[in-house]
């Protein structure tokens, strides 16, 4: 486990989330050191059991968490949670609007309760026309221009990951630290609020300002026409494949060396970008044969001496035994909540050259719950009794182990 300092250790946060966007959320403020208290219904968040592209969710989106499972519907477990909301600095939460206003736990209830409580609302879509629509990460990459972006013309394509849950959780852990800077200065507290399709519209925003300047639609990825003449995916030897580029004239000089390309390094019109880009037909065959008579290794070997980005085509699995992941931290050692081991990414940043670590594996369902109850007053006869009578639980790992290996 990881014993480093926390940028925002004493930070209270707890969150009614599923799925990964409010998890995501979450995840960021505990990884910097939050005390993240994640609020479960009796038998676990329904996450933990998806299957096919769903398996990973709850394991990779909910470490440094603490479990609280609770009826939130009845009287007493919802006075519970409220009283938890009461010693809070932050609520996050991603249920269909009007959803927790039903149950008692909307911002307007929740911010006469506690004035400094920062509201972080992870919804489908911000106020608008749209705002009471039901969305998910591949409806909001469908609407908001990604997917066509990504397939080639007329075959609209999802981006391989949850990019848009992922990446809407991140905008909302940002909203949630602005307004907490806000705090020190107001006292004040705040409802801030991401969603899927203004995330959407803001990464295809370059696309969007790309038409403005020129006047011309952005044509889907797979037939752009790049701005540079080198930079895409070339087959070499044993079936592999690696992505090469060369952005800028110094490369293109450093790249001819490289590969004994005599003929170009001395020509003058080629060492010029945007002549370049005009002879791409005539450069990326050269290269295609070039390139072919290399092993991945071989080519590889031979571009990391010139400076020029490159990439080998890695599939996910591959990336448990990436020697630049393992080196400095980049893959957290976890126990999953099934009693399995695995690796999974660390928050892709690092601070004063230290990267956030492990703290508290992913939960099981329940399991903090006597202790979180315990830190609000409660006796253990109370909580006994809380627990006798269906309202909480503290732990469903001999059932969450059962499902998980069915």
């Amino acid at each position: 486990m990881n014993d480093q300092p926390k940028q925002l250790a004493g930070l209270k946060v707890v969150e009614f989330t599923h799925m990964v966007m409010g998890p995501a959320a979450g995840l960021i403020l505990a990884d910097l050191g939050a005390d993240v208290v994640k609020v479960e219904p009796i038998g676990g968040d329904k996450t933990r059991r998806l299957r096919g592209s769903g398996a990973g969710y709850f394991s990779m989106y909910n470490r440094n968490k603490r479990s609280l499972a609770i009826d939130l519907k009845s009287p007493d477990g919802a006075e519970i949670a409220l009283k938890l909301i009461d010693t809070a600095d932050v609520f996050i939460e991603n249920f269909r609007p009007g959803a927790l206003d039903t149950l008692g736990f909307g911002y307007d209830t929740l911010s006469k309760r506690n004035p400094r409580l920062i509201y972080c609302s992870e919804k489908g879509f911000l106020s608008g026309p749209y705002e009471n629509r039901t969305a998910l990460d591949e409806v909001a990459q469908m609407m908001g221009g990604l997917a066509y972006m990504t397939g080639p013309p007329g075959q609209p394509l999802r981006a391989g990951a949850s990019v848009i849950d992922v990446t809407g959780g991140m905008f909302g852990a940002i909203a949630v630290l602005a307004a907490l800077h806000e705090r020190t200065r107001t006292g004040k507290g705040a409802h801030v609020s991401a969603s899927l399709f203004e995330t959407t519209a803001f990464l295809v925003g370059q696309h969007m300002a790309q038409y403005a300047v020129t006047g011309i639609p952005a044509a889907p990825m797979p037939t752009r026409v790049s701005a540079w003449a080198v930079y895409d995916v070339f087959d070499v030897k044993d079936g592999e494949k690696v992505f090469v580029g060369v952005v800028s004239d110094g490369q293109w000089a450093a790249f001819c060396k490289a590969f004994d390309l005599v003929d170009w390094a001395g020509d003058r019109e080629l060492a010029v970008n945007n002549n370049r880009v005009s002879k791409r037909d005539v450069i990326v065959p050269r290269l295609r044969e070039l390139f072919a008579s290399f092993t991945k290794q071989d080519l590889m070997a031979r571009l990391e001496t010139t400076g020029l980005p490159f990439a080998p085509i890695t599939k996910p699995e591959e990336l448990f035994d990436d020697p630049h992941l393992k080196a400095e931290g980049g893959l957290l050692d976890i126990v999953l909540p099934n009693g399995g081991t695995t690796a999974l990414p660390a928050l892709p940043v690092s601070i004063n050259g230290v990267r956030p670590g492990l703290c508290l594996n992913p939960p099981r369902s329940g399991e903090h719950s006597r202790e979180i109850i315990s830190g609000l007053g409660l006796s253990d006869e109370a909580i006994d009794a809380l627990e006798a009578r269906g309202l909480i639980e503290e732990d469903a790992s001999t059932l969450e182990t059962s499902v998980e290996k069915a």
